[in-house]
């Protein structure tokens, strides 16, 4: 699912920049949203997808960019909030030949920009392709290890993910234990098929879902439960963990959760704000998104840098769980949604820069 079921005239502008062209090889819609620089270079992800209209690629834009504000404010990066779009038509799909055309498409718009925003790999997108925007743009990260980059970040995704699950899970029941109880992952991509693994091997009953249904063979390997995209939602479990696309969370979508806490990798779960306090209303501990999902970006900043140390990057990835955990209390403590307590967080640094 899609945060596009958002309209266009719901998003708040509050933008510094937003590009969008026609690719001049790919003949592809091409947008970059840049949100915020007030911390420094707007950094954030390449996303390949389709849309039912170019609108809705521009709504996901927007909404992804000013996430990432929030995302690196709250990890305490000097790095402001940035995300680029390629539109695909709805049933369509690309040719690798075609694939790096759009790639160096993006590679001109980002250049256009003149430094204000640094692109990496997201949903559609990997370390490969990121080397070839790099033909056309130094302003982008994440190139495989043997190019000189710093390869994939969704193992610190994963790892900033799963250090939220077991603060959610302590919170929840007084106890990090993941075995035996039950977890549903939506979405078995990059970060998500890791997680799977993961908590499977520690002993979670795990039910899965994606859109590609190849991952079944996944599903049928750790042993877990497959379902339905939908049905995934009315599955009655301890956790839910959304690492698909963002607006899953509608009003309807939340007045049937069974779940007792909805933490995952997933940008924009909220379908709108008030989502969390309709998830707080019916006793849903929900750990903010861009708080749970940070751990790429630390991972991309930290390791660019000269002499970068993987066991202090560890270690800061690991962290993100005790931010989820201050969060909760925070939230509790003040009576606010956990939603208002970690854009507290954000904006306070936001402020103070």
């Amino acid at each position: 699912m899609s945060s596009t079921a958002v309209r266009i005239e719901d998003v708040p502008f509050d933008h510094e920049k937003v590009v969008m062209v026609t690719g001049s090889r790919s003949g592809l819609p091409i947008i970059v949203a840049v949100h915020s620089t007030v911390l420094g270079q707007a950094l954030g992800g390449a996303r390949v997808w389709a849309y039912a209209h170019w609108t809705d690629a521009l709504t996901d834009a927007l909404r992804l960019s000013e996430g990432m504000t929030l995302k690196n404010a709250a990890a305490g990066l000097n790095r402001g909030g940035g995300k680029s779009v390629v539109c695909l038509p709805l049933g369509a799909s690309l040719t690798l030949a075609e694939k790096e055309d759009a790639m160096r498409d993006l590679g001109d718009a980002v250049e256009s920009l003149g430094g204000a925003y640094m692109t990496a790999e997201d949903v559609g997108t990997s370390a490969e392709l990121m080397a070839v925007v790099a033909e056309r743009t130094t302003h982008v990260c994440g190139l495989p290890a043997d190019q000189g980059g710093v390869g994939e970040p969704a193992d610190a995704t994963s790892e900033g993910v799963h250090s939220s699950i077991l603060a959610t899970l302590d919170a929840l029941y007084g106890s990090r234990e993941v075995s035996g109880r039950k977890i549903v992952i939506s979405g078995l991509g990059q970060v998500g098929g890791r997680l799977a693994r993961r908590l499977a091997g520690e002993g979670a009953a795990l039910t899965v879902t994606d859109v590609n249904l190849r991952k079944k063979e996944l599903a049928d390997e750790l042993g877990a439960t497959w379902v339905g995209v939908d049905e995934a939602l009315t599955v009655e479990a301890d956790l839910f963990v959304p690492c698909g696309l963002g607006g899953v969370l509608t009003s309807e979508v939340i007045s049937a959760l069974r779940f007792k806490g909805v933490v995952g990798a997933a940008n924009n779960q909220l379908a709108s704000h008030d989502g969390a306090a309709a998830l707080a209303a019916r006793g849903i501990l929900w750990a903010p998104d861009f708080v749970v999902n940070g751990g790429g970006v630390i991972y991309l900043d930290m390791a660019m840098q000269p002499g970068a140390d993987a066991a202090a990057i560890a270690k800061r990835v690991t962290q993100i769980g005790e931010a989820v955990a201050q969060i909760f209390a925070d939230a509790k403590a003040k009576g606010i949604t956990t939603l208002e307590a970690a854009e507290q967080l954000a904006m306070a640094r936001l402020k103070s820069a």
